[in-house]
């Protein structure tokens, strides 16, 4: 009988957990969460839109001192591990992401709890602070870099897409939150493909893809898209 096996790996060693306290970009810096620091600005900008709200498992918070409350149980903790996301062109803090099921033994880290008000959505800072946080991932040794979220947040699908994540399929009920039945999609990026995602950031990031008036010339999308391994059929409808 043929014996078969996963590929080996010599010589792998776990990566450590994130510890970094600072990721710093062109145009976004992100902070280990610090509710003194941050909460006033991202709760002010998230009042923009409620809607924000919908996929994840707490919140909205109708005042500062709820959010603020929520981001002091929290920002202390190592999984998931916060951080803060800064807008350098207004220095000020317009949403929150963080690293979580870290899992050295395995090289697996997800990103996950992103929470961007309108103000910094769609925006470079926004895509910046998902390449850094992906950069430190892969640069401190990780092999797995996962996205998950509800299989019917389609912006969230999208999003993934266009960032370089590759579609991998949904779990199906694979979790409740607020009285709701979730299916969950999962994406990820692994670190063989993480060369050419990370020139293509480089190359979408880069000041002479805008014009004057701040309008890409090439598209995140168009740059990512021939790398995925696999592409979700309901982003790409």
């Amino acid at each position: 009988m043929t014996r078969r096996f996963g590929e080996a790996l010599p010589g792998w060693v776990p990566p450590a957990a994130p510890d970094q306290a600072v990721l710093k970009g062109r145009y976004a810096r992100l902070e280990r969460l610090d509710p003194q620091a941050h909460a006033a600005d991202i709760h002010a900008a998230n009042r923009a839109d409620d809607a924000i709200w919908d996929y994840l498992p707490y919140g909205p918070f109708a005042e500062e001192a709820g959010y603020s409350a929520w981001a002091e149980s929290v920002a202390a903790g190592s999984d998931p591990c916060f951080y803060a996301v800064i807008d350098r062109a207004t220095g000020k803090a317009g949403g929150v992401a963080s690293f979580l099921r870290v899992t050295p033994a395995s090289g697996s880290i997800e990103v996950g709890h992103i929470n961007l008000a309108p103000v910094l959505q769609r925006t470079r800072a926004a895509t910046e602070a998902m390449y850094l946080m992906m950069g430190w991932a892969f640069d401190a040794g990780y092999r797995r870099y996962e996205w998950k979220c509800d299989a019917l947040n389609l912006p969230s699908r999208r999003a993934a897409a266009r960032l370089g994540f590759s579609y991998e399929g949904v779990f199906r009920q694979a979790t409740v939150y607020k009285g709701r039945n979730r299916d969950t999609a999962w994406f990820a990026v692994i670190d063989k493909e993480w060369r050419d995602l990370k020139a293509a950031y480089q190359t979408w990031l880069d000041p002479a893809n805008f014009s004057a008036d701040g309008k890409q010339r090439r598209s995140l999308s168009d740059l990512t898209q021939p790398l995925l391994f696999a592409t979700d059929p309901i982003a790409a409808g």
